[in-house]
């Protein structure tokens, strides 16, 4: 086994979770090696959406303050969209109220009842984070080698392999092999790329009726992501055309202009479902620290910097936060 030091970290995972947990872990002074078996572009991480809202994810009372701190960096690194790629966007969630007994939408700043003229139906207008995965992923590991910290190449079989004091897996649905969590899920969403007609505000309508959720989020390059799905238990990363169709035809119903839209690409990934994230820490026989940190469902993004934040506390021998 290589020597480490004491304040020696092995993140295991290169999405958006394992990234973030290095650069927390990285920028408070831990010397830190990212351990990935695929860089990150090849993760579920690069062709999420990426619109900041949980979706997806439980235990609801932990996620609320995730959500919350993640929410105050990427309202930070709005400021620097060129080279962070996150940009506060309008739009509109159809379907949603405002309810100010609700600690998260009574928390979001300048979240309303959204006009009859930006949605037919209830639904709610808010300034959100919006992400362009590709070059917040390349920022987020350009941070990283800044801090002094480092990715390499390893497929990993079991965590004690890793030869530093602690070490922290952030595999998501990777974690059903490497740890046994047989409680892991994929939940395989599809997405079509499209050229955008014009749209420059991003809408999420659900439809209680089918339990389908639409969603159109503007991006740069003059893209326009179109989604989506949330398949229980598929694993294929191989776009459907006739789901790809019907995507196309949802979203029109919502914004006409999409039909005849071109098509640029297609988008699959699977979402590590669980009934719960798992964010807690253990000892291996030997001592060693290895910090959990997955199962994140459809919300990676959304709470990737609380997530990282309290994985770096744990990492450090703090307490794990408490629900807000």
């Amino acid at each position: 086994m290589e020597r480490a030091a004491s304040g020696d970290v092995i993140v295991i995972g290169s999405g958006v979770i394992g990234l973030t947990t290095a650069v927390v872990l990285a920028e408070t002074g831990r010397r830190v090696r990212v351990w990935t078996r695929e860089p990150a572009e090849a993760t579920t991480s690069a062709v999420a959406g990426a619109l900041w809202w949980p979706y997806r994810i439980e235990p609801e009372g932990l996620v609320r303050g995730w959500a919350l701190r993640s929410l105050s960096v990427y309202r930070e690194l709005a400021a620097r969209p060129g080279e962070t790629g996150v940009r506060m966007v309008e739009g509109v969630l159809g379907g949603s109220r405002l309810d100010a007994e609700d600690p998260l939408t009574s928390r979001v700043p300048g979240l309303r009842a959204a006009t009859d003229r930006e949605y037919p139906g209830p639904g709610l207008w808010a300034r959100l984070p919006l992400i362009d995965m590709p070059v917040f992923l390349r920022g987020l590991r350009a941070r990283l080698l800044a801090a002094g910290g480092g990715i390499e190449t390893r497929t990993v079989t079991d965590v004690a392999e890793a030869p530093a004091p602690t070490v922290v897996n952030c595999t998501g649905l990777g974690a059903r092999e490497l740890v046994g969590d047989a409680s892991l899920r994929p939940v395989r969403g599809q997405l079509v790329v499209v050229r955008n007609p014009g749209v420059d505000t991003w809408l999420v309508a659900s439809d209680p009726a089918t339990g389908t959720t639409s969603y159109l989020f503007p991006q740069p390059g003059n893209r326009l992501v179109l989604g989506g799905t949330a398949e229980d238990d598929a694993w294929s990363l191989t776009p459907d055309p006739r789901t790809a169709e019907e995507i196309v035809r949802r979203c029109a119903g919502l914004c006409p202009e999409v039909a005849g839209a071109r098509v640029l690409g297609h988008l699959v990934g699977l979402r590590p479902g669980r009934a719960t994230v798992r964010l807690e820490h253990e000892k291996l026989p030997d001592g060693r620290t290895v910090v959990h940190n997955y199962g994140h469902g459809g919300a990676g993004v959304t709470v990737a910097w609380g997530c990282a934040l309290e994985a770096a506390g744990l990492a450090t021998g703090r307490h794990r936060a408490t629900s807000d």
